[in-house]
């Protein structure tokens, strides 16, 4: 595999993150770290399940029509993962940058809602949906980082995975305390818009309406035992 690391962009517990150039193309690239703790054959195949999990996911998001990166080549035995490298400023940034115009903010949120109600659509949740792994490029919205996605069709996992957004908003970037009202209203507008998810051979995904209703729930539970 041909990859010329440029800019590491991330140290985790489970993986090391790369920028760099792979036959030309600007790549990412995922090289998965051995965790010693674990006996050294359980740790090659869970990172090996994990490494194909999130490639067929994200396959199976691009053949969906959502904007998420392609998948160039992966390495079963070096635990590499080389994937496209998308062009766009972390969500993170557009809300933290100063000047920001409130209407731009909702409507840029509002399309991530939309996003991420197409993502769930096709019975798939994100796992990590923080302002880090999801990249504004104009009007369009980027998911990156599925190494925590999964076929779900458990309404609530679908709450569940909106709630950590809802968190991470509530954190970080308490100065725009509506954040998450406007995610929702892009989130249920989408549903609006294209009509009832289709029903997949797992069966039938929550409407956008169901899941509004759990995150609510799971909110009242977080607030109750916090």
């Amino acid at each position: 595999m041909v990859f010329k690391p440029t800019e590491r962009l991330h140290l985790g517990a489970e993986a090391e993150v790369w920028k760099g150039i792979w036959f030309g193309q600007t790549a990412v690239r995922k090289q998965r770290r051995p965790r010693s703790w674990r006996h050294p054959d359980l740790d090659h195949r869970l990172g090996v399940r994990r490494m194909v999990s999130e490639a067929r996911l994200l396959i199976r998001s691009r053949k969906a029509g959502l904007s998420v990166p392609a998948v160039w080549d992966l390495d079963y035995e070096g635990g590499q993962l080389i994937v496209q490298h998308l062009e766009g400023t972390p969500l993170i940034e557009v809300l933290n940058a100063e000047g920001t115009e409130e209407s731009d903010v909702r409507a840029t949120l509002h399309r991530v809602g939309g996003s991420v109600r197409r993502l769930h659509r096709e019975a798939m949740t994100h796992g990590d949906l923080s302002s880090n792994n999801i990249l504004i490029d104009g009007n369009e919205v980027h998911l990156i980082d599925f190494g925590l996605a999964s076929i779900e069709y458990d309404v609530e996992k679908f709450g569940i995975d909106l709630h950590v957004l809802d968190e991470i908003l509530g954190a970080s970037h308490p100065h725009w305390p509506s954040a998450m009202e406007w995610v929702i209203e892009g989130y249920l507008a989408e549903e609006r818009e294209l009509g009832p998810a289709l029903v997949l051979q797992g069966g039938a995904v929550p409407s956008a309406s169901e899941v509004h209703a759990r995150l609510e729930d799971v909110r009242s539970r977080v607030r109750y035992h916090g």
